[in-house]
């Protein structure tokens, strides 16, 4: 999701950061303390529904989802939906309760199982059923959840999640949903966590016949009823995660492309509202470049049955699966501004590139546990940088995801609260790019660097994962102990601080950091030398035997400096 900026760093950071020099000259007569950003981390208070929408309960777990068919009519000038949506799952132990999710807005008209209702409870947005006999471990069953009602609006989508409902220039309705973090049930039936994602998915939407839909993966059909609807027909044929699933409402044309790609023809399907067609240029000059540059880095795009769709939203956008919500007004940047400040953000479209390369980092790879949404994000907002080096080349990328540190504020740690639905902070997005980039500074082999991304991919190629996974599986290929460095920046609020003091004639320096075992090489340069000089803090004082100035690179790493006088 492309993220909104909330103003409130702390004022020493916005001082400091912009103005922070490529290298910092020092010399053993003048001693100086950088300033950094107050550490105030807030206590998070969670209730019973946080719980019951983010928990692995026996209730939930009991069951693994393996197909969904959501067959519903929406009405624009209702605002209502009214459908059902049928569950097939396969048990995973015996039981005869199990959890799945609806808004407690939304009417349950009757849970059928085998052509009988069954009775459940609703608490919060969570809803328990009871089978009439146990229910086997792996037997294949199936139930129909038929619901209704006024689905919540987003107030400011796609961070304030929900459905919106708007006019085109010509007040033609114009629909769509936007729910990351919310939760998909705000408007369907599910199973609603990111752990067990369902193996494939009918999506059915009946709208009025004046009106196109679109939704996630395959188009299999629109059919005129006889009530003035039309029914859509979409076939998902990968695993996709809740968030994902979407609809499209809208007088859309529909202009077909093609992308010959790492595994052959690839479908693009462009629909703009029929009053922006004419900007279908934008498209064919962004879509290209973007999977050139990502299959080359990332691998193949994940969903090639599926094909890429890019749909004009009435909202900034959005990475659903297969069909990727866009409203950045056919501007390049991020409506016409470059995030990083640097300039290297104004010559490709932020949305475009930022939620596509969701398509690996989301939607092909998932956390299991939204706790874990940097994964999703640090590697996505990332991708903005690996973009302007396909383009603009290294140096430029490096300058990009330093200009990012502006937008860091270093509140909170960037893993959420598990098993509660959290998703934890905004630093997921900038300050985890920055993570990233230091990973591959100590790294220190662009093609490993880039081995691991495709590895990734290929390694929890349609999986759901922990960052435990992701740190294991890059210390692995890294061949390096990464953990402590990847802890400092996820587990911590503030960041590590190199602190330097003069004994005698001699600098001191250590590590002032609340990770045990943290040991971020660092690059330095001497007043007379020409070549940098890696050290290698710890969190004991060390000595290096001179007092001569010399520089700190920062370009590439992420961390504060102190320099204590005595």
């Amino acid at each position: 999701m492309a993220y909104k900026d909330k103003i409130y760093h702390h004022s020493a950071c916005i001082l400091m950061r912009p103005t922070l020099r490529k290298y910092l000259f020092i010399s053993h007569f003048i001693c100086f303390i950088l300033p950094t950003s107050a550490q105030i981390v807030a206590q998070k208070q969670f209730s019973r529904a946080d719980s019951l929408s983010g928990q692995q309960s026996p209730e939930r777990t009991a069951y693994d989802i393996k197909y969904y068919h959501l067959d519903i009519r929406i009405d624009p000038a209702e605002r209502y939906i009214s459908g059902q949506n049928l569950f097939r799952f396969t048990a995973t132990r015996d039981f005869s309760r199990l959890q799945f999710d609806l808004f407690e807005n939304m009417h349950i008209d009757k849970v059928l199982f085998k052509n009988r209702e069954l009775p459940f409870i609703r608490e919060f947005n969570a809803v328990f059923i009871d089978f009439p006999e146990a229910i086997k471990k792996g037997s294949q069953e199936e139930f129909t959840v038929v619901y209704s009602g006024k689905p919540r609006e987003a107030i400011s989508p796609p961070w304030d999640g929900g459905f919106i409902f708007k006019e085109d220039l010509s007040g033609n309705p114009w629909v769509a949903v936007a729910v990351q973090g919310l939760g998909a049930s705000v408007w369907w039936p599910n199973k609603d966590q990111q752990l067990d994602e369902v193996d494939s998915m009918m999506i059915s939407v009946e709208v009025p016949d004046s009106l196109v839909e679109i939704s996630n993966g395959q188009f299999r059909g629109a059919k005129s009823l006889s009530d003035g609807y039309t029914r859509y027909e979409w076939f998902v044929s990968y695993p996709i995660n809740n968030y994902n699933v979407t609809v499209n409402i809208g007088d859309y044309i529909h202009i077909k492309d093609s992308y010959f790609g790492e595994k052959g023809k690839l479908a693009l399907d462009y629909y703009l509202l029929r009053e922006n067609q004419r900007n279908v240029d934008h498209f064919y000059e962004n879509v290209p470049q973007m999977l050139t540059c990502f299959e080359d880095w990332l691998g193949p795009y994940p969903f090639y049955r599926d094909g890429y769709k890019l749909i004009e939203a009435p909202y900034l956008g959005m990475e659903h699966q297969s069909a990727i919500a866009y409203g950045n007004q056919y501007k390049n940047g991020y409506l016409g501004n470059d995030n990083s400040g640097t300039g290297y953000g104004q010559s490709w479209d932020f949305i475009i590139i930022h939620e596509s390369a969701h398509e690996w980092f989301g939607n092909n790879i998932t956390a299991k546990d939204i706790a874990d949404s940097w994964i999703h994000e640090s590697f996505t907002t990332y991708a903005e940088a690996i973009f302007v080096e396909c383009h603009e080349g290294k140096k430029a990328a490096t300058a990009y995801i330093k200009g990012l540190r502006n937008r860091i504020h270093n509140k909170l740690p960037m893993l959420g609260h598990y098993g509660v639905n959290d998703s934890g902070p905004p630093d997921i997005y900038y300050k985890g790019a920055n993570l990233l980039q230091t990973i591959r500074t100590v790294i220190n082999d662009d093609k490993k660097w880039r081995d691991i991304l495709q590895g990734l991919n290929r390694k929890f190629y349609l999986q759901t994962v922990t960052t435990q996974d992701i740190i294991s599986y890059i210390n692995k290929v890294a061949n390096k102990d990464l953990t402590p460095i990847f802890n400092a920046y996820l587990h911590h609020a503030s960041i590590p601080k190199l602190v330097f003091k003069l004994e005698k004639e001699n600098w001191e320096y250590r590590w002032d950091v609340d990770e045990k075992g943290f040991n971020l090489p660092v690059k330095i340069m001497f007043e007379d030398e020409n070549d940098w000089t890696t050290i290698h803090p710890h969190q004991n004082w060390q000595s290096m035997e001179t007092n001569k100035k010399f520089v700190i690179d920062t370009d590439d790493m992420y961390f504060d400096i102190s320099f204590q006088q005595f």
